[in-house]
């Protein structure tokens, strides 16, 4: 889920957007109406929205196309964890309108993807607009929690998470006993990504980022810059591996500052300091 932005706090934009075609009739009706909306800048654009909040982007003409910031940053660890175009394994918490999936799938062609989503509205509204599914991906009901709780062990080479409920991370996803329990299904040289939605102070991230530190010898956070410096509401990526010095951090660097939001990476005694006086999250 993209944070901070929903068709009510575009301005000029958001007359556009809701003025545009429809790609769909709402398959909801309130906070949980669904809609696919033309991007008028973009016309083989479809953003996804959850009571008005986006929650998904896909380009019709190009699935490797990540419109939203805090995905090109999910993207770039996925792409840096493995040489280019071997396969994964690859466990999806959280489907939308499978970006995510839709993008590994053409970047690492023969990759197995298992996508969970708990709202099967969301899974017939995709499956009815969208492309067809790419080759590889198979999507579950089911909640998180309960998916993970059923993996087997050491099965992915990557968990992505990106889970959100009334735009809220719902708490038994956020707890030390849910990423010991991703800790347990990711091989030895896996990551586990997670998409975080904060605020000034970032408290949330901060205790976030103590929780997987209590769990994986590995972890770092990668966001803009000004979300770094506590200047604005948005996403954050953290990421998380068994072993230290796992995560391609100085690539990250590299590829966070290239990115058309320049971004930056906490990681080692940066990452001490962000996070001091958090406890690990121990309860929903």
């Amino acid at each position: 889920m993209r944070a901070g932005r929903t068709a009510a706090s575009r301005g000029g934009l958001a007359c556009r957007v809701m003025a545009a075609t429809p790609a769909h009739q709402p398959a909801q009706d309130g906070a949980d109406r669904l809609e696919l909306v033309v991007d008028p800048a973009r016309p083989t654009g479809r953003t996804l929205l959850a009571g008005g909040v986006e929650q998904s982007y896909v380009d019709l003409a190009d699935l490797t196309y990540l419109h939203f910031e805090y995905v090109r940053r999910m993207a770039a660890v996925a792409d840096l964890a493995a040489p280019a175009g071997v396969p994964l394994d690859v466990l999806h918490l959280g489907g939308g309108a499978l970006t995510l999936p839709r993008y590994l799938a053409a970047a690492r062609p023969g990759s197995a993807q298992l996508v969970v989503e708990r709202d099967p509205a969301v899974v017939e509204l995709v499956d009815r607009e969208l492309p067809p599914r790419p080759a590889g991906v198979e999507v579950q009901v089911a909640d998180a929690r309960d998916a993970i709780a059923s993996a087997p062990t050491g099965a992915y080479d990557l968990v992505l998470a990106d889970i959100y409920r009334a735009a809220r991370m719902p708490p038994h996803v956020a707890t030390l006993a849910f990423a010991t329990e991703v800790a347990r299904v990711l091989r030895p040289r896996g990551i586990y990504l997670v998409n975080v939605t904060d605020l000034p102070p970032l408290v949330f991230t901060r205790v976030q980022a103590a929780t997987l530190r209590a769990v994986f010898a590995d972890v770092c956070v990668v966001a803009d810059r000004r979300m770094l410096r506590g200047r604005r509401y948005g996403n954050l990526v953290l990421a998380a591996a068994h072993h230290p010095d796992r995560l391609p951090v100085a690539r990250l660097h590299a590829r966070a500052r290239r990115d058309p939001q320049p971004g930056g990476v906490l990681h080692g005694p940066a990452l001490d300091t962000f996070i001091v006086g958090a406890r690990p999250r121990t309860e929903p």
